[in-house]
């Protein structure tokens, strides 16, 4: 999946895992794992291995985030809970370094993945979940014009603590006013000469 900002290809130990690891080493703590059910990692070789049990799977189906012309790798997303029977897929996984954490490259990965699931896959419910204490993936999923559908109490045991899981869905008749709206962000015509926004995502999203 190419876009302007970046693209995402299907993760692999020999292309990705080293500067992945590189790159998340840039965090000054390990609490960008704190809600995912794997990590922190000691060592390259230890992200390396998770990465090889990883590439392989098709669901999950795991991709590296590049930016940059050398295609630098700086995040991981993945598709899974994949049911083209019932038209259903989540997006999840997600590990974004500093490097990709808050930039206009981050939400075009997330709009070239919804994108994919609707317009060519034709898939009809696309689905965030999370931690229902992970505030910044709640705000992320409802900026990018996911609705909150409920939380399901004592989900999981996550890491020896109980997961509360916040559920977030778009559906396909929200989908083309979704996909407009971050058409329009996502436009250079809505950055300054500095890469600031002129305008928020919100002010595009249909009933925002």
């Amino acid at each position: 999946m190419v876009g302007r900002l970046c693209r995402l290809e299907p993760l692999s130990v020999e292309k990705h895992a080293a500067a992945l690891h590189d790159a998340y080493a840039a965090y000054p703590d390990e609490g960008n794992w704190t809600y995912l059910p794997y990590g922190p990692f000691s060592s390259a070789d230890e992200y390396a291995e998770w990465v090889a049990s990883m590439q392989s799977l098709d669901d999950p189906m795991p991709f590296a985030i590049s930016v940059g012309p050398g295609h630098q790798p700086v995040g991981v997303a993945s598709y899974l809970r994949i049911n083209p029977m019932h038209g259903s897929i989540e997006v999840g996984h997600l590990s974004y370094s500093p490097a990709l954490q808050r930039t206009s490259a981050a939400t075009e990965a997330m709009f070239l993945m919804m994108r994919r699931a609707f317009d060519e896959l034709g898939y009809r419910r696309y689905e965030w979940k999370c931690d229902s204490r992970n505030s910044a993936s709640r705000r992320a999923a409802e900026r990018l014009g996911f609705r909150y559908e409920g939380t399901f109490r004592q989900a999981m045991v996550m890491k020896g603590r109980n997961r509360d899981t916040a559920w977030f869905s778009i559906i396909d008749k929200e989908w083309p006013g979704v996909r407009a709206a971050l058409q329009q962000w996502l436009d250079p015509s809505n950055f300054d000469g500095a890469g600031q926004q002129l305008q928020r995502l919100s002010d595009f999203l249909p009933g925002h």
